[in-house]
């Protein structure tokens, strides 16, 4: 078994390496000056905007290590380009004429995002400035083929509500509930998705939908979402922990997501033993729970939309699996010290506010004075954040 592994392995790293970034099309390359979308100049500029929107020009100079007149001239380029547009002047709390804001404009180029889970599709519209639409569907018992169907068709759907031109995407993001197998654009799912698994999805999804595609975890795309427009707001530094029919997470450092050497950091199933990993805060073991007590409820969705906290089960698997939560809480908390421990996934909220009751770290402290314990926080992004987290993947390759 170890010599075929090795063997998959070798021929693996063997194929010739897709890159999504170099099939941008020329339309948002920067006329000239390589084969670049934005400069890393340009990129610092972007980036300030996107955090921190209606922004003022003087803002932006006071922020980054760059000269006024560099400042000014890198704004002019984009807004000779189409990225941005000069808005009326923010009135300035000392003296001097008032800087005008700067503005994104959102039809020079908008993304998609797709979450795929054991039972639901997430898709997401994104417009550069950030806003986001997002759709879902069915696809417990579809194959591959029939899920890209139904994913195309809401595709389809947003493109022409939101009026924007199909020349105008940028690329697109792709999250699967799987573990990366450390090179390509393969991941590993849980058997509701073995067609998808254990194949070269990026190169597969580009010619489907002729677009370049950026490919991530389910539960990474769901941390780079929160960090983007959740908890990241205001925190820079947590660990996500992503609750759907398998369990996983992500990681934020200083407002950017850890990979790891292989793809796979927050892989957080790993941690626990061939005896603890059917107690892991999985929600497929809730399920399981509900099919022993005839509770008629059978898929991740259902469990999620329609929660009842007095189904019987639900007690069950908040103490089967506690003792593995307050486990990996406790790694998390001792090995990163994030600032704050974020629920997120699919988990209902009272689930996940159970669990935060349960909660103890195990710290001793010393002279009467402990290490500074992380917030537990709810995520307030909704049930599937991992479409929009997707559709940042080409716009943060690209421009941030």
């Amino acid at each position: 078994m170890a010599q075929n592994y090795d063997q998959y392995n070798a021929l693996q790293e063997e194929l010739p390496k897709y890159d999504p970034y170099q099939l941008i099309g020329p339309t948002f390359r920067r006329s000239g000056r390589g084969d670049e979308v934005a400069s890393r100049n340009e990129r610092a500029v972007l980036s300030e905007i996107w955090r921190s929107p209606s922004s003022s020009r003087a803002e932006i100079v006071a922020r980054l290590d760059l000269t006024q007149q560099s400042v000014h001239r890198i704004i002019d380029q984009l807004v000779e380009r189409g990225m941005l547009t000069i808005g009326e002047p923010k009135p300035g709390t000392g003296r001097g004429k008032p800087s005008p804001v700067l503005l994104f404009r959102e039809d020079w180029c908008f993304t998609i995002g797709i979450s795929v889970n054991t039972d639901r599709a997430g898709v997401t519209l994104m417009h550069l400035d950030g806003r986001h639409f997002s759709r879902y569907a069915n696809i417990d018992g579809l194959s591959m083929e029939e899920g890209l169907d139904r994913i195309e068709g809401i595709i389809d759907g947003l493109v022409a509500e939101h009026k924007v031109r199909r020349e105008r995407l940028l690329g697109i993001g792709f999250g699967i509930a799987g573990f990366s197998v450390g090179f390509g654009t393969q991941f590993n799912a849980s058997l509701p998705l073995h067609e998808w698994s254990l194949i070269e999805l990026g190169p597969l999804l580009s010619q489907r939908f002729a677009a370049p595609v950026w490919t991530e975890n389910v539960a990474s795309a769901a941390a780079i979402a929160e960090a983007m427009f959740g908890v990241g707001r205001y925190i820079r530094n947590f660990a996500y922990l992503s609750f759907n029919f398998g369990f996983g997470g992500g990681i934020i450092v200083d407002g950017d997501l850890l990979r790891g050497g292989h793809g796979n950091a927050a892989e957080l199933s790993n941690m626990f033993d061939h005896e603890e990993i059917d107690r892991r805060p999985a929600l497929k073991f809730l399920l399981a729970e509900f099919r022993k007590h005839n509770v008629p409820v059978t898929t991740i969705w259902q469990l999620s939309n329609n929660f009842d906290e007095n189904w019987p089960g639900v007690d069950e698997w908040l103490d089967l699996v506690t003792p593995s939560y307050l486990r990996l809480v406790n790694a998390l908390y001792a090995i990163l010290d994030p600032q704050a421990i974020v629920f997120g996934g699919e988990i209902p909220r009272y689930l996940a506010e159970q669990l935060i009751g349960r909660t103890r770290f195990f710290h001793r402290p010393r002279y009467g004075v402990a290490m500074r314990e992380p917030k537990m926080i709810f995520s307030t992004l909704g049930q599937n954040p991992a479409s929009s987290g997707a559709a940042v993947l080409p716009l943060k390759s690209a421009l941030f």
